[in-house]
């Protein structure tokens, strides 16, 4: 029987490189070898692609290669970058296409579809370095739009990288500087307290044009607001969760409508708070993790499914 030759695309030169390894390395393990042949196709932190071991290019990479998976958290696995060049090299892939990673990627773009939606999501106020004010004429600003604790972020870094979280007004200016710093630009939530969850969407799985994975709690020690619970690998997830029954149908509907509104293609994962005066929608994932301590390999678990089946379906809507 013929195998499908499986690029694996990961590394990248975002912050989520090790995230990526990982996430990759599961989709490796989890394709049968007499089905599938399977390449890992490296891109390192300096943005050179690597193929059986030594540097390549992006075409010689690709060469001879059936479908795609992308495992790059971020950076050029999310904002269209990846999605390009494989479009260009004609060769099929899992996921969304360049503009849609993108829009979902830049939080600030993204919160206007959203929002524009119908979804609820934290209040927020943007600024960067070009917006002639100091820090605290900006915390200012934020002080006025609601109260503390804030969530300070960077628009475009996933896995919770570089966010900060001001107790007070004291604590703001500081940290809206050290993110524009870092980044570029900032974006300040209002702190929302409440039960996190990640739920993900596939398409066309199960006879369901976009199937609903059970919502995943995510434990409360093990917040996604901190980058080393994702680094480490120990964010913790309940599944099925102890949502009420309505509770799950919003979340349901909420990470659908998410998808549907970014355009997004395949597959994804939004992250929501449940409160007790409504649900939230902090962001959607075009890449979502696939390691062992994620949230979408438990959900699938949940549903008597697996991470190869997932992996396969995706192969099949990539080549149709």
């Amino acid at each position: 029987m013929t195998r499908t030759t499986v690029g694996i695309l990961r590394g990248g030169t975002g912050s989520e490189y090790n995230l990526s390894l990982r996430t990759g390395s599961a989709m490796m393990s989890a394709l049968p070898e007499d089905t599938y042949e399977v390449r890992d196709i490296l891109i390192d932190k300096s943005g050179m692609w690597h193929h059986r071991g030594q540097p390549s290019t992006p075409a010689r990479a690709l060469a001879q290669t059936d479908v795609v998976l992308n495992a790059i958290h971020g950076g050029i696995g999310e904002d269209g970058t990846v999605q390009r060049i494989l479009e260009r090299a004609g060769v099929a892939y899992g996921g969304s296409r360049p503009l849609q990673s993108v829009l979902s990627l830049n939080k600030i773009r993204a919160r206007a579809i959203l929002q524009k939606a119908g979804l609820r999501m934290p209040r927020a106020v943007t600024f960067s370095v070009h917006n002639g004010l100091d820090t605290g004429e900006m915390a200012t600003a934020v002080f006025s739009r609601f109260s503390p604790p804030y969530v300070v972020k960077p628009p475009s870094e996933g896995a919770s990288r570089g966010v900060i979280v001001a107790d007070t007004i004291a604590h703001l200016p500081d940290a809206i500087g050290d993110v524009i710093d870092a980044y570029g630009s900032a974006l300040i939530e209002e702190f929302i307290m409440g039960e996190e969850a990640s739920v993900g969407v596939i398409e066309q799985f199960r006879n369901e044009e976009h199937y609903v994975l059970p919502p995943a709690h995510v434990h409360k020690e093990c917040r996604h607001i901190h980058n080393a619970h994702h680094e480490e690998g120990v964010l913790m997830h309940t599944v099925p969760s102890n949502f009420s029954y309505a509770q799950k149908l919003s979340l349901a509907d909420m990470a659908k409508l998410a998808h549907t509104s970014l355009g997004l293609s395949h597959y994804s994962r939004s992250d929501l708070i449940v409160t007790g005066h409504g649900i939230y929608l902090l962001e959607v994932n075009s890449v979502p993790g696939l390691y062992p301590s994620a949230s979408f390999p438990i959900m699938l678990d949940s549903v008597g499914s697996s991470l190869r089946e997932f992996l396969e379906h995706v192969i099949r809507l990539a080549r149709s």
